[in-house]
């Protein structure tokens, strides 16, 4: 790593940090010592997500899965505690499922968005989709040992509750709202406890960061951004330090680099979405931009998703004070001084002097 950078940052971050509680604790213990240590309160929530299917012709299930929000004494958000399904290094798959834990499955987004709205996520495994069966008129059917199924009227199915297998209790991605200020001390708050819990960074692990969307959504900045994290991957991942047992990682599509120059020839944003629109992104590459094109109400950010995991403020702002850097580089400079050389060591030197705001 180069040299320490500032553990402030000048940014409205949020932040999502991977980590695996001890054998024997789950994701709820963590939760509950983060709000022990702020004298707040955890919440019983639901986790988005989607899973491989072993049903042929199903690429996917999407689920819902047991997630704890911590709020503060007035109530204002600390952050939740959550699966995170690329976390398995570690976990014992043959384990029982432990009382209680569950999760809601179905094959539609649609239908996803539906269970998170109608379904109590304090409720017990037998009774969390009657709601759902009250809504399609029909009941919750008993569908083998601890599954329960809701089917509609011509019976297809809408969504199943399935014990939680494996120990996915014990994956805990902490994730923050947008932290204006006193990054450091915010973060302590919720790995402090993490680690006297004798949480661990998975093998798996990364952290993300997510930074407003707004100043991105410029052609030029937009294709500066296109090409710090295209052309320059290689020292990038060397830089930070990017895990190579992260799954969800991938470069940008090669069409997107290639229109880069035309990019910064655009005139209205209008004219960016509409020039990439059969580009292909996927929020599973080095970089999200997919809420950047879209500008969606709920997550509108550019995200970063190549630090490695971390368990300390000062290893995650560390990296992060350098993103920062190189992202304002972006939005406020004449652009990148020159491609990579292709000699690794002079490449990472160079964005660590454009991190740390030298150029």
């Amino acid at each position: 790593m180069p040299r320490e950078a500032p553990h402030e940052l000048g940014s409205r971050v949020g932040f999502e940090i991977e980590l695996l509680t001890p054998r024997g604790s789950s994701r709820a213990d963590l939760a509950a010592a983060i709000a022990a240590g702020s004298g707040g309160r955890v919440e019983r929530a639901f986790h988005r997500d989607s899973e491989p299917s072993a049903v042929p012709g199903m690429g996917s299930f999407r689920h819902l899965t047991p997630a704890f929000d911590v709020v503060d004494p007035a109530g204002a958000p600390l952050c939740s505690v959550v699966d995170d399904v690329t976390i398995v290094a570690g976990l014992d798959v043959r384990a029982a499922p432990a009382p209680g834990w569950y999760r809601l499955l179905t094959d539609d987004a649609r239908l996803l968005n539906l269970l998170a709205g109608v379904c109590d996520p304090t409720a017990e495994r037998d009774e969390v989709l009657k709601p759902v069966a009250a809504l399609f008129g029909t009941d919750v059917l008993a569908a083998g040992p601890g599954i329960s199924r809701v089917v509609d009227r011509d019976g297809a199915s809408v969504a199943m509750a399935a014990p939680l297998p494996g120990e996915r209790q014990r994956p805990a991605e902490i994730v923050t709202p947008p932290l204006e200020r006193d990054h450091a001390q915010r973060l302590e708050q919720l790995l402090g406890p993490a680690r006297e819990l004798g949480c661990t960074i998975p093998v798996e692990a990364a952290v993300h960061l997510h930074f407003d969307a707004a100043p991105f959504r410029a052609p030029r900045a937009f294709a500066e951004v296109v090409t710090l994290f295209g052309r320059w991957r290689a020292a990038l991942w060397r830089l930070l330090g990017t895990n190579p047992a992260c799954t969800r990682l991938a470069p940008l599509p090669p069409a997107l680099l290639d229109r880069t120059d035309a990019l910064r020839g655009l005139g209205p944003w209008d004219e960016v979405v509409a020039a990439l629109g059969d580009v292909g992104l996927t929020k599973y590459s080095d970089v999200n931009l997919l809420h950047v094109l879209r500008a969606p109400r709920v997550k509108d950010t550019l995200e970063v998703r190549i630090l490695p995991g971390a368990d300390t403020a000062a290893a995650v702002l560390e990296r992060a004070a350098l993103v920062e850097g190189l992202l304002r580089l972006c939005v406020e400079g004449p652009g990148l001084p020159h491609p990579p050389t292709g000699r690794l060591d002079e490449d990472v030197a160079t964005l660590a002097r454009w991190g740390c705001g030298a150029r």
